[in-house]
């Protein structure tokens, strides 16, 4: 396997020049596969963190490319769930982990996003050769090489890939949820501190899906 230092990227080539990390000198160079790694929900009061790991083949980056792939936070829902269909149909293997209410509570949520990731990697059914990750942490005791890229969803195509699978995927479990616990506002907010969502605590209390080590989940009613 070819070796390749755990790293973070900070000083990147101009994006108009470079576009994609891919192409870059650096990633087109490497023999295999590569896995692109990111999270969303890190930031929620209420559900998992979840994470993607998204394996695209060379010949779907001009399909997904012509079709106006970008960070998942920079798409509409429609936009988002439309290409996270296009992205699943192209892949080589995509897989979901996560990480519970319970074990972010327990462990933090930067563990907790970290085996999230870790998770979604190891239920990949292809192993790349190099996992790119978002951010600035590795994934810990994970075998397959890694690098990690600061603001890796704008720099990465594979990571804006998975940025977008996963975002669809928890916007949609979230969306199942709404209606157990309606008091939240969760169809609207999913799950991070919307104004309603902050007011809801207050009067309601935490459910048993809030996470508790939040600090506004701790509010006493």
């Amino acid at each position: 396997m070819v070796e390749i230092k755990q790293t973070v990227v900070n000083s990147l080539p101009n994006l108009d020049e470079l576009k994609w990390l891919e192409f870059s000198a650096s990633l087109s160079s490497i023999p295999g596969l590569i896995a692109g790694i990111d999270e969303v929900g890190r930031g929620a009061l209420f559900g998992p963190v979840v994470a993607a790991a998204v394996i695209l083949p060379a010949d779907a980056f001009s399909e997904l490319m012509a079709a106006g792939i970008k960070d998942s936070k920079k798409l509409s829902s429609s936009r988002r769930k439309h290409l996270a269909e296009q992205i699943c149909q192209l892949a080589i293997d995509w897989k979901i982990g996560f990480a519970a209410t319970a074990e972010i509570d327990q462990i933090n949520i930067l563990q907790a996003t970290l085996l999230a990731m870790k998770r979604a990697v190891l239920k990949l059914k292809v192993q790349p050769v190099i996992c790119l990750v978002d951010g600035n942490q590795p994934i810990k005791d994970l075998l397959i090489p890694q690098q990690t890229i600061v603001k890796g969803d704008e720099r990465s195509l594979s990571i804006a890939a998975a940025s977008i699978v996963a975002k669809v995927w928890r916007d949609e479990l979230i969306l199942r949820l709404a209606s157990k616990y309606p008091q939240y506002d969760l169809e609207r907010n999913k799950g991070y501190g919307s104004p309603k969502h902050l007011l809801a605590l207050r009067q309601y209390g935490a459910s048993s899906l809030h996470r508790k080590s939040f600090s506004p989940c701790q509010i006493q009613q």
